[in-house]
Formats: structure tokens, C-alpha cells, sequence
């Protein structure tokens, strides 16, 4: 199903449930005396809604920061990859061949076998981390005995493998540890409700305005909480990442 028609129905349903829950108050529990709640009931919402909403904020920026770092060490660790395999291309045969080889199998590894896997949240096999070790042996067992170009090659390309080994557990723990916690989804949940409850004290409004208030208020609650809940997954949710970086790579590395 689509993502937008999804978060269609989500938004409707919970207007629909806040309009449902707002027709009940009116007719069962009366209107009158209800303007002599709005004092209180304001200074209540205040608070808590301000707490919820401030809850929600936090919530959803820290999402959309792993969703734009998780991109970020995705295309670092492809283009540090790149960089590497370019700085073996001036060592000595086998290295320069041997690396470059390597290389493309490590760029599939990481973009058919390891990305369908995160994208389902599984943690991947550990045969990019043998790849990238193997890299690593390569490069520190080649001989470039006093050529000072060769000398500084051979540390470029030590140097970059170790970016791409960074941006790989960077990328790795973004696939791992984006889902929110259970007491965080218990306390944004909760506090949904208890904001969408404490509307129905105020008096004043008449009863159409008064569903068209609170089905407004539960169904943009609703679509940022299904945003959060979509930004869980960097690799699968709504704006997930897409293995662009490494297709790109593998055409650099041909």
C-alpha cells in the first residue's frame, strides 16, 4: 500500500474517532455550565499540550537528523571507498589490481546483499566487514619500498579505508538504532489522547465547530506521529535511503 494513502487513512480514522469522541461528550454529557470550565481547562491544555507537543517535536527532529546522517555515512563510506581504491591504483601490481577488484565486491555486497537487509531491519551478514578487512591486509602487506609517491599513496589509501570503516558502523547503528522506544511511542500515544480529550471540556462552541476542532486537532497529532513512525527505519520507511552512493561507486570502479 502507499505510503500516502496509508497515512490517509491514519489521519482519518483519528478524525474520525476525535469527531466521534467530541459528538459523544456533547450529547451525553451536556453543554451547559461547560464556559465556566474554560479557565482551567485552558490553563490544563496549555500545559500538557505544550509538553506533547514539545515531546513530538524533539521526537521528530531526532528522526529526520538519523534519516539525513544515515544518507551522509552512506555516501562518505562509497566515496572514501573510491578514494582508496584510486590511491591503490598508483602501488605496485598485484595491490593495484587486487584492490580495485575487492572493491567492486564489496560495493555489491554492501548494495544487494546488505541494503534488502536493513530495509527489512535484519542485521546484515558480516562479509563486508571481512571484505573491508581484507582491503585493510592488503594495503599494510604492500611493499613500496622507497618511492615517497608510493609512500604517500599507500597512507592515503589506509587513510580512507579507515573512513569507510567509520562510515560503515555509522551506517550500520542508523539501521539498527532508529527505532523509538516503547515508553517514548507510550508517552506520545497517551499524551495524544489526553490533549484530545481535555478539548472536549471547553464550553462555548457550538456542536459542529466543536467536531471539526477536535477531529482537526487528533488528525494532525496523528500525521506527525505516523512521520515518526515512518522515519524509524532510515533504509525502509518512508524516505528511506536508497543505495544510490554505492550504484555510483560500482560505475567509478568499472
Amino acid at each position: 500500500m502507499s505510503i500516502y494513502l496509508t497515512g490517509t487513512l491514519w489521519v482519518i480514522g483519528a478524525a474520525a474517532l476525535g469527531a466521534l469522541i467530541a459528538y459523544l461528550v456533547r450529547r451525553l454529557g451536556g453543554a451547559e455550565g461547560r464556559e465556566a470550565n474554560n479557565g482551567a481547562a485552558g490553563q490544563a491544555f496549555t500545559i500538557v499540550g505544550g509538553l506533547h507537543a514539545v515531546l513530538v517535536a524533539f521526537v521528530l527532529i531526532s528522526q529526520f537528523d538519523l534519516v539525513s546522517h544515515a544518507q551522509d555515512s552512506s555516501y562518505l563510506e562509497a566515496d572514501s571507498l573510491v578514494a582508496a581504491t584510486w590511491a591503490a591504483d598508483s602501488l605496485p601490481e598485484p595491490t593495484k589490481t587486487r584492490m580495485r577488484e575487492m572493491s567492486r565486491a564489496y560495493t555489491v555486497t554492501v548494495a544487494e546483499q546488505e541494503w534488502p537487509k536493513m530495509r527489512e531491519g535484519e542485521t546484515p551478514a558480516d562479509t563486508g566487514w571481512t571484505q573491508l578487512d581484507k582491503m585493510r591486509q592488503l594495503i599494510a602487506q604492500t611493499e613500496v619500498g622507497d618511492n615517497g609517491w608510493q609512500v604517500d599513496r599507500k597512507s592515503e589509501a589506509a587513510n580512507q579505508l579507515w573512513q569507510v570503516y567509520q562510515a560503515r558502523q555509522a551506517r550500520l547503528t542508523a539501521a539498527s538504532d532508529g527505532d523509538v522506544e516503547g515508553v517514548v511511542w507510550f508517552a506520545l500515544i497517551f499524551g495524544t489522547l489526553i490533549s484530545v480529550l481535555l478539548v472536549n471540556l471547553f464550553g462555548g462552541t457550538q456542536l459542529r465547530a466543536h467536531i471539526v476542532i477536535v477531529s482537526i486537532l487528533a488528525g494532525t497529532i496523528t500525521l506527525l506521529l505516523f512521520a515518526i513512525y515512518q522515519l524509524q527505519n532510515p533504509f525502509g520507511g518512508g524516505a528511506r535511503v536508497e543505495p544510490d552512493a554505492f550504484t555510483a561507486a560500482l560505475v567509478r570502479l568499472a
